[in-house]
Parts: C-alpha cells; structure tokens; sequence
C-alpha cells in the first residue's frame, strides 16, 4: 500500500466520536511529533504540531477535526437489544442493517447489527416509511441483558459504523467509514511532514480539534489556545457526480479540492481566498469552488474567536457523506496537501498583514 493509503487507513480505520477522540488524538500525536518543534493540546483533547518560524511572527492554524459521526448506548433491553442516540447528524434511511462496532470502557470491540424487518411482513404503509431511529435497536448477537452487560456494554458507551478502509475499481477512488474529518487529520500529518526541512516565514500550527459534528464546539477551544493570525479548516466537502445531484451542484470526484465561499457558519475571508488563488494558479492546482446555505465546518467558530480570525475552508469532495461508507479521490487528496504546502511557503508576516485587511 502507498504512502496516503497507509496513513489513512491508519486513521479512518480508528473509533472515535466527539467526546470519545481518545484513540484518534493518540495516533495523531505519535504521527506529528517527529516533524514538530513542539506540541500543543487544549483541554478537550484537541492536538496540534508547532513548526516555528525563525523569522515571522505569525501563525497560521491549520485544523481538521479527530471525531467522526456515531451513536452512544442509552439503554439495553431485558432480551439485550441496544437502544441508541445519535452523535452528529445521520439520515435514518442510510442506518438500516448496517454493522456498528460498539466500544467498552476497556476498550473492548463488540460488533452488532442496526436490526431491520424483513419486508415480507410490512405493510404497504410501512415500506414507504423511513424508520425513526428513536425506534432502532443494536443486536450483538445476544439472548439477554446480563450477557450484553457481562460482554461489558455499559449506557454511555460509543458506537461507530463498522467499514475498513479500501481502494476500489479506480485505485484513485478510496473507500472508509470515517474520511469526515480523517482526512483533515491526514492533511496536517502531510503537510507538516512536506514542509519539515522548509525554513518558514510564519510559524505553522497543523492538527485537529474535537467535537465538530456536535456544534464545532472544539475549534473555539483551540483557537484561544493556539491564538492564530490565520486559519484554514479543513473538512470534508460534498461530491456532485452521483445520479440525482448533478443540479445542485458542479464539485466532483478527481478533478482538485475545494475552496468554500461560504455556508452557514463562515463567509470565506477574501483575502485569504485571494491568496489561496493565487497560490493555486502559480503552481497550476486545479481548484474547485462551493457555496453551502447549509452546515458549516470548525471555520464557523474560529473566525468569531479572539479579535477575530480570518479563515476559510478548504476540502476535497466526498461521496455518501453521514453514511457507514464514503467515497474519496487520492488524487484529490493529494492536491489538498500541495495547495496548502505552497500556501504556507507564500506566506510572511507583510503577506498575512496585506490578507488581513
């Protein structure tokens, strides 16, 4: 397996939703340690690789998020069936049948079914009715609830979608449960390891906050920790080129990443925009462009931290977004890492003061 194969494999393959990032956080750390002139974590568990400027004075905040969406136990039945809440936004019509891994506090993985009826005995009413989720369950395969509290399921305990990573038909098509926001997690490793023998114009600050897919509550956290001049988040963006969604929209699979203009939590600065542009069309990176009314990325909570921080999102397409599965571009990827690379070679305190405005 290639080198961004193995690096995202590493990290889509891990569970962790918001508030449970604990694994996430502790390969992150081991993956930017070595290219780090130092280390910063805020107290939620956000994590961060310093790269300092022996000339600039400025800071750039590179920032991904460690969570992924999921569910938490909130019941067991008397015949051990698993009663769930989502943790981040799902439709119940992608949840059906599907494979969870259920966490312990020991660590332990224990897999189960988002159980389904069959539709031999569903009323015409009924198979045109999504199920609510407040009526799903979890079955781990067991015949009572003191088997699934001895297996030791506990209330409280994460649930996360059961899907390796893989490549598929097109190598450059790239397959995980968790791409939403491990791929922002890879970036930051990248780029830090593309820029480790650079001698930079502004100090680099790459890695990831906690809690976006619950109201990016960590960026605010580790915005007042990191305390940047700039910002990019980067996160997932959606893909345009499956059959019913070519109108709404023109970003797809293999053709660069996106730069976002905006969508309900951030107007993307200009300036920065501007450079970013720039920087795009000297090194001849295809860029793609979007503009969200809805949703919104950890941009939406670092813009409005300190005096105010310019930044914008950038990210690459995804397929089946909020789903067990999504679908990626390697080349995409790729292109991701080169852009935000020569962005931060471009940048120095005069530039980031003229971005400002």
């Amino acid at each position: 397996m290639k080198k961004t194969e193995t690096l995202l494999k590493s990290l889509t393959d891990l569970d962790g939703i918001a508030g449970h990032e604990y694994d996430v956080k502790a390969t992150m750390t081991e993956l930017l340690k070595p290219n780090s002139d130092e280390m910063i974590y805020d107290n939620l568990g956000g994590v961060f690789g310093k790269k300092t400027s022996q000339t600039g004075k400025r800071t750039l905040m590179i920032a991904g998020h460690l969570d992924e969406i999921g569910f938490i136990v909130t019941k067991i039945d008397d015949n051990g069936f698993i009663k769930f809440t989502p943790i981040g936004g799902w439709w119940n019509q992608v949840m059906l049948s599907q494979k969870m891994t259920i966490t312990t506090d020991d660590g332990e993985k224990i897999r189960g079914i988002i159980g389904s009826k069959p539709p031999h005995i569903l009323t015409a009413e009924a198979r045109q009715k999504p199920v609510d989720i407040k009526d799903m369950f979890i079955d781990v395969g067991a015949s009572s609830k003191s088997e699934v509290e001895e297996a030791g399921i506990e209330i409280g305990n994460m649930i996360t979608p059961y899907s390796e990573f893989e490549t598929l038909l097109n190598k450059d098509y790239m397959t995980a449960k968790a791409f939403d926001n491990r791929f922002g997690c890879a970036l930051a490793v990248d780029v830090l390891d593309e820029l480790k023998k650079e001698n930079l114009n502004i100090n680099l600050v790459a890695g990831a906050n906690v809690q976006e897919e619950v109201g990016l509550r960590g960026a605010q956290v580790a915005t007042h920790k990191v305390k940047p001049d700039l910002a990019i988040a980067v996160d997932v963006g959606v893909a345009y080129d499956t059959p019913g969604l070519a109108s709404d929209g023109d970003t797809r699979l293999g053709h660069g990443p996106i730069v976002l203009n905006m969508d309900a939590s951030n107007i993307g600065h200009t300036g920065l925009i501007r450079h970013i542009k720039n920087v795009a069309k000297a090194h001849h990176i295809r860029l793609q462009w979007d503009s969200l009314p809805g949703g919104g990325t950890d941009a939406g909570n670092i813009h409005k931290s300190l005096d105010g921080v310019p930044s914008v999102a950038l990210s690459v397409p995804l397929r089946y977004m909020h789903s067990n599965v999504s679908v990626m571009s390697k080349s995409d990827y790729q292109q991701a890492v080169k852009l935000v690379v020569e962005v931060v070679k471009a940048l120095t305190d005069e530039v980031v003061d003229e971005i400002i405005w």
